[in-house]
């Protein structure tokens, strides 16, 4: 092919090599999730990893072919900034690691107790394309290598060491799917890739959320597509631009791609933790919420769980978005008459047993026969949320349905 892609004996010394450095990663049957899909769900808990995520592979397979290199550059606002800083610790290294300055505490401590003094932290910029600049800058002045989150042919190949862990870890199983998450396309370019080599007959399944496509768009036009806007939610796949080598790859190589609202990843999470005691971050409950719109059944199926570096603080967040998604969380505005009695008239005639109000506001007009309430509603079930707006469609009741609180 014309493109560059990993090489499979490549990407197999790669993981010889990483394996000096940390154990393989758990492959786990998921009794759950199987039942649900009716076929053979495999977690391959890439979240168990030495940093919370697969990103420390590309990193420490950079350095193994660039061992001269005693300090070098690289951006992020996550996982790749861990992911170096441990490669770095691990094999004596020295890295310019700049950050957002943005990012929270929790992620900044993070990287700095991995790397230890083999890293030095610059928060330059108020997002991550801004902090890019900084950083690329910052290596062209000072002439040091540049350590590409995803768009680099030695990252791609240490990557793509996960789909060998799967091909190892399954040698005694057909592997009909894998499904994996996409953001700048390193991970799904190494794993695709390595798999139309080694077990071609596997279907290879890329997903991105909803409010950050830019694999799907760019592969939907045949070109590289830069994103004017995202949604950085699911900020482990919100990138704009995907990577010039993986494009190709993934167009070779991926079955398909499906989008995920992000709303359903705040409900992916907060129910793997409820049904397995799993916290996964946003990014790495992908693979998992693609199950809910693939047929499977009878199938082997191997999800990728990317990532577990989810920060505690997003958690209030998280359940919101999951309820307002699953219709059992509800917000309005409604114009309600401004006389006696209005209020609990529409709290009789519309409310259902176990409804519940968790906010309220209202502010009395003067001379206006009709006033403003902020409402919101939580319901048991989505079956009573569709009761609510029916009840109110029925008695009249003036409304409008907010995605979130004002």
């Amino acid at each position: 092919m014309s493109f560059y892609y990993p090489i499979a004996k490549n990407v197999d010394k790669a993981l010889l090599q990483l394996r000096n450095l940390a154990s393989i990663t758990p492959l786990e049957f998921s009794p759950i999730l199987s039942q649900v899909s009716m076929a053979n769900i495999f977690l391959k808990r890439e979240d168990r990893g030495p940093v919370g995520s697969y990103k420390w592979r590309g990193s420490a397979n950079w350095f193994f072919h660039n061992k001269n290199k005693n300090s070098v550059v690289t951006c992020s606002a996550g996982n790749h900034a861990q992911g170096v800083a441990f490669a770095c610790k691990r094999l004596g290294m020295h890295a310019d690691i700049f950050m957002p300055n943005i990012t929270t505490q929790q992620k900044i401590s993070k990287v700095s107790t991995i790397g230890g003094d083999n890293v030095k932290i610059f928060l330059e910029g108020d997002c991550f394309d801004k902090s890019f600049e900084h950083a690329s800058n910052h290596a062209q002045k000072l002439d040091l290598n540049f350590v590409h989150p995803f768009d680099n042919e030695y990252v791609i190949e240490g990557q793509a060491t996960v789909g060998a862990e799967i091909i190892e870890q399954m040698s005694d199983k057909r592997i009909d799917y894998i499904i994996v998450p996409i953001g700048g396309g390193g991970l799904s370019a190494g794993i695709s890739s390595y798999l139309k080599q080694i077990s071609p007959e596997t279907r290879v399944i890329g997903v991105q959320p909803l409010g950050a496509p830019s694999m799907r768009v760019s592969m939907d036009r045949g070109q590289i597509i830069t994103l004017n806007h995202i949604n950085k939610f699911v900020d482990g796949a919100a990138v704009k631009k995907v990577g010039k080598l993986n494009f190709p790859i993934c167009s070779a190589f991926l079955h398909d791609i499906i989008l995920i609202d992000e709303g359903h990843v705040c409900s992916k999470i907060v129910q793997m933790y409820n049904e397995s005691s799993i916290i996964i971050e946003p990014a790495g409950v992908l693979s998992l919420c693609a199950l809910d719109k693939l047929n499977l059944k009878g199938s082997n199926v191997v999800c990728i769980v990317s990532g577990g570096n989810s920060d505690a603080f997003r958690m209030p967040e998280i359940l919101e978005r999951a309820l307002i998604y699953e219709g059992k969380k509800h917000y309005f505005k409604i114009e309600l008459p401004q006389k006696a009695g209005a209020l609990r008239n529409f709290l009789l005639n519309v409310l259902s047993d176990g409804d519940d109000i968790i906010y309220f506001r209202y502010t009395k007009q003067i001379n206006k026969e009709l006033g403003p309430i902020l409402i919101g509603i939580e319901t048991k079930t989505r079956e009573n949320g569709d009761l609510l707006l029916t009840n109110m469609d029925f008695h009249g009741v003036i409304y409008e349905k907010l995605p979130k609180l004002l």
